[in-house]
């Protein structure tokens, strides 16, 4: 009946595409079935049944479908094809209505009896299968999918990747790999969703060597994919390879790939772990003025470190300093004055490491030693021998202070300086 071609169609506009499904092992088709339903004689609706049909679809055509819908459910029809299409045409349409159950009611009472001609069955089964999917019934649908293979004898690297799906949905993780490598075996086109779905069931397992093979695989596949640059080099912190991690993050770095900041800080970090502090610290000082990573104390402290373990001391101290203000911390103003003291500005230093012991740091000692030398320096005799006998009551600079405090009583004596 040429009149209910459109209606054939629904089934593949109403298909729940981009959701995905493990199949449970699946018979053997017999292909010799197969093609003898196929070439079976095309069925069509009794002449009854046929006209009503008409009609529902005039109204459907007239975008009446609740009309449609219910001159369809007003049809007893008694021939068991007759009923299984009527069905058919319920599920379709209250699936375009997204009342997905009772789509999922009347497709499911479309194909059991298995009487609807081929194109129609395999049409319904597939549809079953991506109803039951976007309605999170992961099992059923893959039973259905199955049941589609079987009946068609065909395999779809589309429904493998459904079938993928299902399983990693019901965390049967090693059973997403077999569904997903016969997605990729048979797409023509290669299709992200299912290496994707490896990756994922391969970080699931912990199985991170296996992960990183699948993103190295998709950045061959995808060179002009950024997220997947990106996505790489983070999954090399995972198996501690730092220096391919750097190799590729740096691509995705001069490629401007970078979208968040915590990529600009993996970055920085894989410089630091391959022992490249400066380059750590300039890359995430850059992203810091650009506005790309924030300004806080976090991210201004590991600027600081990366630049003190690059013997910049100048520019570690100045970001000492400032991490420090956020929250008046009195060790990192502690090592700003005593980078600024290696750097022999000790008038800045003192400032500093007042600072520290104004905020009641812990290591009074090694900062009333620093203090002491750097009013020495400045041949502020007093002061340096006030702060070196301060230095005498924490043990574990005690020692030093003694022999120091004589030093400095010395040579404030040379100086005509009384102590």
């Amino acid at each position: 009946m040429r009149n209910l071609s459109k209606v054939t169609a629904l089934a593949l506009l109403m298909s729940l595409s981009g959701v995905a499904f493990t199949a449970p092992a699946l018979a053997a088709p017999d292909y010799a079935k197969i093609e003898a339903r196929k070439k079976a004689k095309t069925k069509v609706m009794g002449e009854r049944v046929g006209k009503k049909v008409i009609k529902a679809f005039d109204l459907y055509n007239e975008e009446k479908l609740d009309e449609a819908i219910a001159l369809l459910k007003e049809i007893d029809p008694s021939d068991e094809f007759d009923k299984a299409t009527v069905d058919r045409y319920l599920g379709q349409m209250y699936a375009q209505k997204e009342q997905y159950q009772l789509a999922i009611k009347h497709i499911a009472a479309a194909v059991q009896p298995d009487v609807l001609n081929f194109a129609d069955q395999e049409q319904g089964l597939k549809l079953l299968g991506d109803m039951y999917a976007g309605t999170e019934q992961y099992a059923k649908a893959k039973e259905a999918y199955a049941a589609w293979m079987d009946f068609t004898g065909e395999e779809d690297d589309k429904v493998y990747t459904r079938i993928a799906q299902a399983n990693y949905e019901l965390k049967l993780f090693k059973d997403v790999l077999p569904a997903a490598n016969k997605a990729i075996e048979l797409a023509k086109e290669p299709a992200k969703a299912a290496y994707q779905l490896k990756l994922a069931a391969y970080f699931e397992l912990k199985q991170y060597k296996n992960m990183v093979g699948v993103a190295e695989e998709i950045v061959r596949v995808w060179p002009e994919d950024k997220k997947a640059w990106v996505g790489l080099g983070k999954y090399y912190l995972q198996t501690e390879d730092f220096k391919k991690g750097l190799a590729t993050m740096e691509v995705a770095y001069k490629n401007g790939y970078f979208e968040n900041e915590v990529e600009y800080k993996v970055l920085s970090n894989f410089y630091s772990l391959n022992d490249i502090p400066y380059k750590a610290a300039v890359v995430l000082e850059k992203a810091i003025n650009e506005e790309k990573v924030k300004r806080n104390k976090q991210n201004i402290s590991a600027v600081a470190s990366n630049y003190h373990r690059s013997k910049d001391i100048e520019k570690a101290a100045k970001y000492y300093e400032e991490a420090a203000k956020f929250d008046d911390d009195a060790e990192l103003y502690r090592k700003a004055g005593s980078l600024l003291l290696q750097s022999q500005n000790y008038s800045a230093a003192v400032v500093r490491l007042n600072k520290a012991i104004e905020l009641g740091s812990d290591k009074k000692g090694t900062i009333y030693s620093d203090l002491a030398e750097a009013y020495y320096y400045q041949e502020k005799y007093k002061q340096a021998y006030n702060a070196i006998t301060k230095a005498m009551d924490d043990p574990r600079t005690r020692k030093f202070a003694k022999s120091w405090s004589t030093f400095i009583k010395d040579k404030a004596a040379r100086n005509g300086v009384k102590i």
